[in-house]
């Protein structure tokens, strides 16, 4: 007969649809090191070794459970390792009766999905006191910037578990509840990004819905404003995706925004170019610039991090790219030095938007050479902004470069 909570931890790793190695790497998340590895939990469930209340905090806030229900469990199991298992049975159903394995917490049976969870957690308006709730924050703002030189395939898993951590940690977070919401949020608008890049895109829309649902429990429009400039990425027509800007535009308007505002308006002249509007376009990109002026993304919304002045320069090459505007060229001089020999973060994206406006533009040779050194930066630092504009560039290629549209349109799926 094996230990009621070893079977316990086993179960619920199962509810959670993890392998063991999936546990360990979920665990990792929430701790941010590591440190577990698939051969610790293994040795938890055949009760070789029971979890210290440290890593207890960890299992729960990656299973979705109360810690305090978890770790009483882990008492009585030690106590029982103590007495040679001479009790070890006679338990187990009432274990398996608790409401721990019925998703007292959140849902782990019952919401399969991280979004799910999340929307759970938000509607039982508890609160209880939570001590992480800054270091969950602030990895919440530490994805964005990953975002940038990580895979959607890599990312994926660690921002869902991330999001399942935070979502444990919301009934009861006391007085940090509006931060968490936000970071919530925050990192559901990520996990919907990068489900949209993968091709999830119901997944995604979830995730985007349940950012908005955030927004509105914290009062925090901002935040509504990234699960909309992220939905504009994947609206069907240029008119919904210009709608959705336009409201993401009212909800960073105000101090603290300038970033924020600076990437909306920015993706509101990209659209404009796209559905022909010059006009538009142009007079949006020039209030993006002048709102950048005023920004410091290191210290504004977490999840601005990654417009960076090297975002900034994408945004303008695609938006004189696709109007065949003059000012091409000046602007791929100024993002080209500014990033110099060795490419930044960020790089990636400046590189695929040159290339795409070069060759929109009519600078052919040019456009193919850069679009070389794309193709290299993006296979050496591949992230989800990478993808989609392989797709654009190989569509532009001229037919003498075959062999480079196939390579990248094979990257981008």
């Amino acid at each position: 007969m094996p230990d009621p909570f070893a079977d316990l931890l086993l179960r619920l790793r199962q509810d959670a649809g993890r392998t063991q190695e999936g546990q360990a790497e979920a665990i990792n998340a929430v701790s941010g090191r590591d440190t577990m590895t698939r051969r610790e939990i293994s040795r938890y469930e055949n009760f070789e070794n029971i979890p210290t209340s440290h890593t207890i905090g960890h299992i729960a806030a990656a299973c979705g459970v109360p810690f305090e229900e978890l770790q009483r469990e882990a008492k009585a199991a030690r106590a029982r390792k103590r007495k040679g298992h001479a009790n070890a049975g006679e338990d187990l159903d009432a274990v398996k009766r608790r409401t721990l394995l019925g998703g007292a917490a959140v849902g782990v049976s019952a919401a399969a999905e991280p979004w799910g969870r999340l929307a759970f957690a938000l509607s039982k308006e508890s609160k209880i006191d939570s001590p992480s709730a800054g270091a969950l924050i602030d990895r919440a703002a530490e994805l964005h910037v990953q975002e940038l030189n990580l895979s959607a395939r890599r990312l994926q898993s660690t921002v869902e578990s991330h999001l399942d951590a935070i979502t444990a940690a919301l009934p009861r977070a006391g007085e940090h509840e509006r931060a968490l919401t936000i970071a919530a949020g925050e990192t559901a608008a990520l996990a919907g990004w990068v489900a949209w890049d993968l091709g999830e895109h119901d997944k995604a829309d979830a995730y985007y819905k349940v950012t908005s649902q955030c927004a509105t429990t914290a009062g925090h429009p901002p935040l509504r404003a990234l699960a909309l400039t992220y939905s504009s990425y994947g609206a069907s027509t240029p008119k919904a995706k210009l709608e959705l800007l336009s409201q993401a535009a009212s909800d960073v308007r105000g101090h603290g925004n300038a970033t924020a505002a600076a990437w909306v308006l920015g993706r509101q002249a990209e659209e404009a170019a796209a559905a022909g509007d010059e006009m538009g376009a142009l007079r949006a990109l020039e209030r993006a610039r002048f709102a950048y002026d005023f920004a410091d993304h290191t210290s504004e919304q977490a999840w601005v991090r990654f417009v960076t002045p090297y975002r900034m320069d994408s945004l303008a090459l695609s938006v004189y790219g696709q109007l065949g505007r003059p000012e091409l060229t000046a602007t791929a001089d100024t993002a080209v030095d500014r990033l110099g020999d060795e490419l930044p973060d960020g790089g990636v994206v400046v590189l695929g938007d040159l290339a795409s406006a070069l060759l929109r533009g009519g600078d052919v040779d040019q456009g193919v050479y850069v679009s070389r050194q794309f193709a290299a930066a993006a296979q050496a630092k591949p992230n989800t902004m990478g993808k989609e504009r392989a797709s654009t560039i190989a569509a532009s290629l001229p037919d003498r470069e075959q062999d480079l549209a196939v390579y990248l349109r094979q990257f981008a799926s």
